[in-house]
């Protein structure tokens, strides 16, 4: 075993957050080393999660622009997919992204380790490459960026075969003929329709009563028209009681209040959320506080209870999103450089869901929390079915919304149902974040025809009305 010389940041982990804090602390000019197991940075969520998902969405998108395309007269017939060829082009976006952030990493000259690295102490780590060689390395400040990992059924784990996670279904090594999908959360509509459009009849088992049960309900509601007859059968307020592999296929037993049934699957994707990724960091070597759920306690400015340790992304605290440990990466790459003493204090952070019909997206306060919460709001809406270019696209069940403080019109949060929703959330986010009022959004010229029209339409209801609605 060999010993370094102190290094002055050291980041384990290298995905959007790990990476996002690497460059900007090299570019604040620290000496940055930066340890993770793939070849390249990137993390789970460019090689195993947000890339290689929207990857296979927008290409099994035009399969179903295809067969919409036939209402307005235009057929292009059944569309063969080479699903070789098809994962062969999601690994070439994969590569090609990952490879130009490690050409970044090279060209700031930070060091990269490929290997894993865990405490000794809190001041010291022990480094074991992909080959192999062990040493240890100490450090003035760490940032731990390990991200997180899916989540396992309770009483049978993941055999990688029959019953998998998300990184197995990118694979896609077999379309199989039908497979269940636990969870209606985030990854599993998205994956299940994934599989739909490759020719599996995809079943989904959820807990609560719908997708996204945190979600604005009226939100949902359009997300599962547009999603109608994506999923075989849909089994919502339903437990999985217990899974077994007969004979390659997967029995599930099934349980809600009012039956008990076990069904037959030839695949089972579990999707039933993620934890965060620390098991071999041996955090205890260094004192180091988590909660009951294994996430580790950070203040505002995202330190540990170590003084000298931060810890950013999937390891904190919720939401688990690429975008948020991004922002939290680079702001306590700022903190460490003496450059920024702020807290990391977002007041929205949006979130996306998209399917291969829709996209649901949303950000700030919701209305279901707004009631919760005892907020005075109004709440104002768009239909797409009264938007020109919505119309010009053939969508009809889209929804913008606006959750508004009701006395000054302050936008609070807001959400999008429909085709570049994801697109459409970041000028809601940016209002809540400058404290825009509806009147401000309203009075903002928005280019014509577009969706994002839709946005100045529902923010004019606040303030009278608006020219595409009925009059008040």
């Amino acid at each position: 075993m060999t010993k370094k010389d102190q290094k002055d940041v050291v980041i384990i982990g290298a995905g959007p957050g790990g990476y996002a804090a690497a460059f900007r602390a090299a570019d604040l000019g620290l000496k940055v080393t930066l340890i993770d197991p793939e070849a390249n940075p990137g993390g789970s969520c460019l090689y195993y999660g947000c890339v290689p998902v929207k990857a296979l969405l927008e290409l099994l998108e035009m399969k179903e622009e295809a067969a919409k395309a036939e209402e307005w007269g235009l057929n292009f017939g059944d569309p063969e997919i080479d699903t070789k060829t098809l994962v062969e082009w999601k690994n070439k976006v994969v590569n090609e992204l990952t490879e130009g952030i490690g050409l970044l990493s090279k060209e700031r000259k930070i060091e990269y380790i490929q290997g894993k690295a865990s405490f000794v102490s809190d001041k010291e780590l022990e480094i074991k490459t992909n080959k192999g060689e062990l040493s240890t390395l100490k450090f003035k400040k760490a940032i731990i960026a390990t991200g997180s990992i899916p989540k396992e059924l309770p009483d049978f784990p993941f055999d990688h075969k029959r019953v998998i996670d998300s990184t197995d279904a990118l694979e896609l090594k077999e379309v199989p003929p039908n497979m269940l999908v636990i969870g209606g959360g985030y990854i599993g509509p998205e994956l299940g329709s994934v599989y739909n459009s490759l020719g599996s009849k995809v079943s989904l088992v959820e807990k609560t009563s719908r997708f996204l049960s945190w979600v604005d309900p009226d939100l949902v509601e359009v997300f599962e028209k547009e999603n109608k007859g994506l999923f075989e059968e849909l089994f919502f307020e339903t437990s999985v009681e217990k899974v077994s592999i007969e004979k390659e296929k997967v029995k599930v037993a099934l349980k809600n209040k009012d039956r008990e049934w076990e069904n037959e699957y030839d695949l089972v994707l579990v999707a039933i959320g993620r934890e965060p990724h620390t098991r071999y960091l041996n955090l205890d070597k260094t004192g180091m506080e988590t909660d009951e759920k294994g996430f580790i306690k950070v203040d505002e400015k995202l330190k540990t209870s170590r003084e000298n340790i931060y810890a950013i992304g999937d390891v904190t605290q919720r939401p688990l999103f690429a975008n948020k440990a991004t922002h939290e990466g680079r702001n306590v790459a700022e903190a460490i450089a003496g450059k920024n003493g702020a807290d990391y204090n977002p007041k929205a952070i949006p979130s996306i869901v998209a399917t291969t019909r829709t996209e649901i997206a949303w950000c700030g306060l919701m209305e279901t929390e707004a009631k919760d919460e005892g907020v005075d709001i109004k709440v104002v809406k768009f239909p797409w079915s009264a938007s020109g270019r919505a119309s010009s696209m053939g969508l009809s069940n889209g929804l913008t919304k606006l959750i508004l403080e009701a006395a000054s019109g302050k936008v609070l949060g807001g959400g999008v149902v429909g085709k570049n929703a994801g697109s459409l959330i970041s000028e809601i986010t940016m209002a809540i974040e400058m404290a825009a009022t509806a009147k401000d959004m309203a009075l903002t010229i928005h280019p014509h025809p577009t969706l994002s029209e839709t946005i100045m339409e529902a923010a004019e209801l606040f303030i009278g009305s608006t020219t595409h609605l009925p009059g008040r």
